[in-house]
């Protein structure tokens, strides 16, 4: 059972800070570089995630005292507003593997870059994102491409309830490999939302120079 935020006692210097008011955004620790180590600093400054289960799967291992089965619980959670986190759960119980998993997916919540990159649109609404990504994982390899207003996500639905969470709105998505590797389609699609970021642009470029 998860406690409350008011029982909850920081075990991180950044969890402290939190907890003090004396960091008061979430983009405050992005900006730092710094780790999330602790899920309820999510919960204080990101709080009314939604989440959504995109995968439940039994899985067995063999071992000395014979077979395990546990569940296998993968998690998307966002704000629909530019955030999204990605998690992976473990466990004999499925409330414990759904925990788990949100809890996974807490730590794991990035900022993702949205724009209006269509030549057909430009309507400076960020419905879409700002220019092609790719992200890939394992034998998947997933490419956003920017989708002009009204489109929609046209997207697996794996894809698109980890697009929808994030706060996308339209996008067009193409994938190879094997998609229907849950976890592995997930996680590419996870990793072009991130990899974002990891692009300066011009206007990137401006910013950092005048301001």
């Amino acid at each position: 059972m998860s406690m409350s935020v008011e029982e909850w006692t920081p075990k991180t210097r950044i969890g402290q800070l939190v907890k003090e008011g004396k960091i008061t955004s979430i983009d405050q620790i992005f900006s730092m570089n710094a780790i999330i180590m602790e899920p309820e600093i999510v919960d204080v400054l990101l709080p009314g995630l939604k989440q959504e289960i995109l995968d439940v799967v039994l899985v067995q291992k063999m071992t000395d005292a014979g077979r395990i089965s546990r569940f296998r619980v993968i998690t998307a959670l966002g704000n629909e507003d530019g955030y999204v986190g990605l998690g992976i759960g473990k466990a004999k119980q499925l409330r414990t593997a759904i925990e788990k998993a949100v809890v996974d997916a807490k730590l794991n919540i990035i900022p993702i870059r949205r724009g209006c990159g269509s030549w057909e649109c430009n309507c400076r609404d960020p419905h879409s994102i700002p220019f092609r990504i790719v992200g890939k994982s394992g034998s998947v390899e997933v490419e956003l491409i920017p989708a002009p207003l009204g489109v929609g996500l046209v997207a697996g639905n794996i894809a698109k309830a980890i697009l929808r969470l994030a706060g996308i709105r339209d996008v067009w998505i193409f994938t190879k490999g094997e998609t229907r590797t849950t976890l592995n389609f997930a996680k590419a699609t996870y990793n072009a939302l991130k990899n974002t970021n990891s692009i300066v642009t011009l206007t990137d470029w401006g910013k950092k120079v005048w301001e």
